[in-house]
């Protein structure tokens, strides 16, 4: 009896200290609860950085000043000589189209094989057919439309043009046709010259370009 008698003696002097810690736990608690859902919501007061690491660094702004350099422009120029990463163009036949004295290319400067010539009318039914047409012949959707016509692919003038000219055209434009540049990259630029020379091929051909084997296989017209 006196052992349960102590026992509860005990019980009774822990119960106010265990009652203000749960009080406090909870006030804890609750504080938590309602700074979180307090997060987010519009403040003019600047948000409190416990660690701000570098959030706060010292930084310039785009067109900012600087009072360190002469003309207190923050920006600098690039160093002269400078070339943006993907812009390396030192190939001027590849990418102008161009030999060194700055002659148009007689011929395409990178191989040719039905790879490229299905690439080239891939892009050429894209983005040259909507006025040229499919075959090149000048009458595609946007002369139905009111679009003054281009020539045909298949006239001698066109025909006669060295590749790196008609390279040339579709890089910077000609009269009412614009620069396709930005929407063409240059290999498929060249992919769509070798097509556009099959294609004139097609519409041009003679006897003597079908190989002689198959020869015997075409038909005489009237026969």
């Amino acid at each position: 009896m006196e052992t349960r008698f102590r026992y509860r003696r005990r019980l009774r002097r822990l119960a106010p200290s265990v009652g203000r810690a749960a009080v406090l736990a909870l006030a804890l608690w609750m504080t938590a609860m309602l700074w979180g859902c307090g997060r987010g919501l519009p403040s003019g007061k600047p948000p409190i950085h416990i660690n701000p690491n570098m959030d706060d660094q010292e930084k310039y702004k785009p067109q900012g000043m600087s009072r360190f350099f002469a003309d207190s422009a923050a920006m600098r120029p690039p160093v002269p000589g400078t070339v943006a990463r993907g812009n390396l163009r030192g190939e001027t036949a590849y990418y102008e189209g161009k030999d060194a004295s700055g002659a148009f290319l007689a011929r395409v400067p990178i191989p040719v094989d039905m790879l490229l010539l299905q690439r080239g009318r891939e892009r050429f039914d894209i983005y040259c057919s909507p006025c040229h047409s499919r075959v090149g012949d000048g009458r595609g959707i946007m002369i139905q439309r009111g679009y003054v016509p281009p020539p045909s692919f298949h006239s001698d003038r066109i025909r006669q043009m060295p590749d790196g000219q008609i390279f040339d055209v579709i890089t910077h434009g000609v009269r009412n046709m614009p620069s396709y540049a930005h929407q063409i990259p240059t290999p498929d630029r060249w992919a769509i010259v070798a097509y556009l020379r099959a294609l004139q091929r097609s519409h041009n051909a003679t006897r003597e370009d079908i190989p002689a084997e198959d020869r015997g296989k075409i038909r005489r017209a009237g026969q």
